[in-house]
């Protein structure tokens, strides 16, 4: 009975793909990448749920449109995530927020704004961290190949979606904070030979749509380079194949500015990937001269997470932008940041 239900899934995965596939019809002039010798960038998942609500952002008593509040501080990439099924019985939203519709509109603003695209797949219905990395409920009964089909066909399946409108991103995270794994319990870290084989499905779903996307792996270890290190080396040695090192560093649980300047210090001379501090809120200033100071640059930039609504934002509840995007301006300008390369 189990290997006729598993035969079952298979063939309904595989007709779910032929069918979405076909309907897709590209237009490839849409989706010319962007490059930028320095990222200075920002997840802003929360906008549209904000938007929603009413809230309204002003850079020196002017309402503008967040994009053009980035912009004008320098900032040249917005990071976004997506959930499988947000609007699940134990999803994110029931409103969508941070499924397909909502991320093909934002996609859409971030490129009517020239800016750099990342886009970080959790492959759960809800928020996936070191903490939590649960499967999503339409693959809660999926075996490992099962598993693996889904991750890669979701990956492309969105991807596909995005390239139809011409907005594909620059760049892919291949799930969240993944240090200790995703879709548990198959894939936890001490699952390394399964946790490899679902990251090489998702960057397999990268490369079929597009050869000119950075894949990152992101791990939650921005002080901590014991940890990144054995995380880095035991993917390598399975053969996962990627282009980017992404960090968080928050310093309640990754220490000291120093620690993260060692970590990436280590990282960028032991690894050919680049890297990126791809979350943090505090300490603005020293993050990003860590960033963009190294030798070699390697170290490619940073996102800053949800700076217009959590952690240490840079407008204040009445959305004004405060004395922090003085920061960024400096920043901007000191290196360089603000123009794509030709």
């Amino acid at each position: 009975m189990k290997i006729k239900i598993n035969k079952l899934l298979l063939t309904a995965i595989s007709l779910v793909c032929t069918g979405a596939l076909s309907a897709y019809k590209y237009s490839p002039a849409k989706n010319v990448p962007v490059k930028f010798k320095q990222i200075m960038g920002a997840d802003i998942s929360f906008i549209p749920q904000l938007e929603a609500e009413g809230h309204k952002f002003y850079d020196n008593g002017v309402n503008k449109d967040p994009f053009t509040i980035l912009k004008d501080h320098g900032f040249n990439y917005v990071r976004l995530r997506i959930f499988n099924n947000p609007k699940a019985d134990s999803g994110y939203s029931a409103k969508g927020y941070c499924g397909l519709e909502d991320t093909k509109k934002m996609a859409l603003r971030i490129k009517e704004a020239g800016m750099g695209f990342l886009l970080d797949f959790h492959y759960s219905d809800n928020w996936a961290d070191p903490g939590k990395q649960y499967k999503p409920a339409a693959w809660k009964r999926l075996n490992n190949q099962q598993l693996q089909d889904s991750i890669k066909t979701f990956t492309r399946l969105t991807l596909l979606a995005l390239k139809k409108q011409g907005t594909l991103p620059d760049m892919v995270q291949v799930g969240n904070e993944i240090n200790h794994g995703i879709l548990w319990p198959d894939g936890r870290v001490k699952n390394l030979d399964t946790l490899a084989g679902f990251l090489k499905a998702g960057i397999n779903g990268v490369r079929s749509v597009s050869g000119n996307i950075r894949v990152m792996l992101h791990i939650a270890c921005g002080g901590q380079y014991a940890e990144s290190r054995y995380f880095v080396d035991n993917m390598l040695k399975r053969g996962v194949n990627f282009d980017i090192i992404g960090e968080s560093y928050y310093p309640e649980w990754h220490g000291t500015p120093d620690s993260l300047r060692n970590n990436l210090t280590d990282l960028t001379a032991r690894y050919k990937q680049d890297v990126i501090v791809v979350e943090y809120s505090q300490r603005k200033r020293e993050v990003n001269d860590i960033a963009f100071s190294l030798p070699g640059n390697k170290v490619k930039g940073t996102f800053i997470w949800e700076p217009f609504s959590w952690g240490e934002t840079f407008v204040d509840k009445q959305g004004n932008t405060n004395a922090h995007m003085a920061t960024y301006d400096s920043i901007s300008k000191q290196y360089h940041i603000r123009l794509p390369l030709e």
